[in-house]
């Protein structure tokens, strides 16, 4: 006890700490009062740690601690992060990444004044819906449209306008689960609406619709599985004989979209993805999307179709609780912008993702490869498949080129690898398999492979650069 006595009193005071830090000069950047709290918590576990037999740190080692600390503390818990595990379009790692003019857009409007729900040429209130609606209509062809902060809130704003206590037919096929526990059936029960199910799980016919119909029908709903896929033997009713047997009964048809493509996504080799300007020319009413999708701009869900009903969302008192901020439509007036100027595969990073060639990412591939062997890295160039992601396009997939790593002594084991790159700043998020990483150069853009390389070097071995 005596012997942990000694040790103790060698262990610095609060105040000398400060003062040795002050004179170094690396107290400015913090509050005395969060820079005190952390020196008491760094000599709390030094003194824990001599009481089990450890050695007293030196002053230098305990400032350090606290530094390392306090550098943690005031890091943003979010933030960029490298993705470089060949998914586009990855809902863990913020779904799309916006393009340089929406970022441009979101940084005039945010430190700004703006004319959000001003009209500059009659001097008048205006709706902040304007901004984007008009875009909206020459793109699609809808008569108008209205954008709430995200498609499962478009879906709710939708049937609670419309079918409060009331019903609304789905098929059985439909009545889906999306990410985070997100089910249409709740959805429905959650507006008031009551779920009327027809035809089996893998075929649904038109005549199904139309027997359940009832003098209660509010509505008939479209959803399409955009992230599982059904085969074999399946049947479901075309999107057009739906929009006549809505117009012969008089009964709106609601068609969500979920990942909401304006692009022909045929021409990359993928699936064809129903595309927004497509439904709304088949009749539809209402079609229902993402924003940070396979649209490739911020958050939000966007509602187009026809006037009379798009007018009636507006007024319901929950587009108020879901409506999108200023930043939001200014990065989707952005985004939109670009496919109106037919700029969005080089623009959008998405579809710069989508469309890359695979020369280039061999190219890139290659290069990567041979910057890592130079620094004594075991890595190698082998094929390989990229995914949408996102919920979109399911099981289809991009040829592609990967870097396959792997490691032996004195480098980290693989996954203890991977833990580091994600440690780094900034952080490199990549696949494990088959007892290596694999690196996807698709959804790393060019001017970071270098970088990328010097990162998987730092990590192996063991210069990691905490944050």
């Amino acid at each position: 006890m005596s012997d942990h006595n000694g040790a103790l009193r060698q262990l610095p005071s609060v105040d000398r700490l400060l003062r040795q830090m002050a004179e170094e000069d690396k107290t400015a950047s913090y509050p005395r009062g969060i820079l005190v709290s952390t020196l008491r918590a760094v000599l709390s576990e030094a003194r824990a740690a001599v009481r089990e037999g450890g050695e007293p740190p030196e002053p230098s080692q305990l400032i350090a601690r606290a530094l390392e600390r306090l550098e943690r503390t005031f890091l943003p818990s979010l933030r960029p992060v490298i993705n470089a595990t060949g998914v586009i379009i990855h809902t863990n790692l913020g779904r799309a990444p916006l393009s340089f003019e929406s970022i441009l857009a979101i940084l005039d409007t945010a430190g700004e004044y703006s004319n959000l729900e001003f009209r500059l040429d009659e001097g008048a209130r205006g709706s902040r819906h304007e901004h984007v609606s008009e875009l909206l209509r020459k793109i699609t062809g809808a008569e108008d449209a209205i954008t709430v902060n995200n498609n499962a809130s478009a879906v709710l704003l939708i049937l609670s306008t419309f079918a409060p206590g009331r019903e609304v037919v789905v098929s059985r096929g439909q009545a889906v689960e999306i990410g985070g526990g997100f089910r249409i059936p709740d959805v429905l029960r959650q507006s008031g609406a009551k779920l009327v199910e027809v035809g089996t799980t893998n075929r649904t016919y038109l005549r199904d619709y139309e027997e359940a119909i009832t003098p209660e029908t509010a509505l008939l709903l479209h959803v399409h599985p955009s992230n599982f896929r059904v085969e074999g033997f399946v049947h479901s009713v075309a999107i057009e004989d739906l929009v006549e047997l809505g117009r012969k009964h008089g009964i709106p048809v609601v068609d969500d979209l979920g990942s909401g493509s304006l692009l022909d996504t045929s021409q990359f080799g993928l699936a064809r993805e129903p595309m927004v300007q497509e439904r709304i020319a088949a009749g539809v009413d209402l079609v229902s999307f993402s924003g940070d999708k396979l649209l490739g701009g911020p958050q939000a869900g966007i509602i187009a179709g026809k006037a009379k009903l798009i007018e009636a969302l507006k007024r319901h008192p929950l587009a108020r609780a879901i409506r999108v901020d200023k930043m939001t439509i200014a990065a989707l007036t952005a985004t939109l912008l670009l496919y109106l100027k037919g700029e969005a595969l080089s623009a959008i990073p998405i579809w710069r993702m989508i469309s890359m060639p695979l020369p280039v990412i061999d190219r890139r591939a290659s290069r990567m490869v041979k910057l890592l062997q130079r620094i004594g890295i075991d890595a190698v160039k082998v094929d390989g498949f990229s995914t949408v992601g996102g919920g979109s396009l399911p099981g289809e997939t991009l040829p592609t080129r990967l870097i396959a790593i792997r490691t032996s002594p004195p480098q980290p084991p693989v996954p203890e690898l991977a833990a580091r790159l994600r440690r780094m700043s900034p952080p490199v998020v990549a696949r494990i398999e088959h007892e290596q990483i694999l690196l996807d150069p698709r959804t790393i853009e060019p001017d970071r492979d270098k970088l990328v390389v010097d990162l998987v070097g730092a990590a192996a071995g063991g210069a990691v650069r905490r944050v």
